[in-house]
This record gives C-alpha cells, structure tokens and sequence, in this order.
C-alpha cells in the first residue's frame, strides 16, 4: 500500500468514525489553490475543522506531531478562507486532529484530540 492510500484510508476511517459519534461531515478533502482541510464536520453548531494524519510507523514520531505550528497556521488561514466563501461567520470554529496508527493490514489505533489547538 501506498502513502497516498494509506492517507486515504486514515481520512476515510477517520470520517466514519465522526459520523459513529454524532457529527456530521460536510466536506472531505474541501481544496484551493492554498491547501486542504481533510475533514469539515458539524458539532451541534460548531463548525469542526478537522486535520487526519495516518502513519505505519514511529519513526517519525506520532501522527499527531506532525501537525506542526507552521501546518497549524495554514489550517487557520484555510478555515477562514472556508467560512468567508461559505458564509458561515460568525460561528463557533474548532480544530481538532484525528491520529492513526496502523498496527496491523486491518488494524489501526484512532485518537481524535478535540480543540487539539486554539486560534488566537
């Protein structure tokens, strides 16, 4: 398997389990030309922008650091593109990442960390 299937399998994984607890996805993979945000939910009436990161291995540390300051700041930026072309301000925002580990070909551990960073 691929990275970019392995990616797709976390974001797609990482979906379901959003919908399993309640929320509702609106966008998968929602592109410009500046990036991607992988997952767009509903939380009640909070707009969830949602970052997936899959890995295989440790090496490279966990899935969750990877989300560095930099890969925070363009989420920032691309969510307020998102709701500036969505008309969806003002409305509660949150940021949330969504960690795979695959442990085995059918096997992965998922750990979502809610308001994982604050925008200030």
């Amino acid at each position: 398997m691929d990275r970019n299937e392995i990616g797709a399998r976390g974001e797609s994984a990482a979906a379901g389990y959003l919908e399993r607890t309640g929320m509702r996805v609106i966008e998968r993979n929602w592109r410009i030309p500046a990036g991607e945000i992988d997952i767009i939910a509903l939380d009640g009436d909070t707009l969830v922008m949602c970052e997936v990161k899959t890995r295989t291995t440790a090496r490279r540390g966990s899935p969750e650091e990877a989300v560095s300051a930099r890969k925070r700041q363009k989420i920032t930026r691309l969510a307020e593109a998102y709701c500036s072309r969505n008309g969806c301000d003002p409305c509660p925002v949150r940021f949330d990442v969504i960690s795979i580990m695959v442990i085995q070909p059918d096997r992965a551990l998922l750990r979502h960390h809610r308001a994982a960073f604050i925008v200030e």
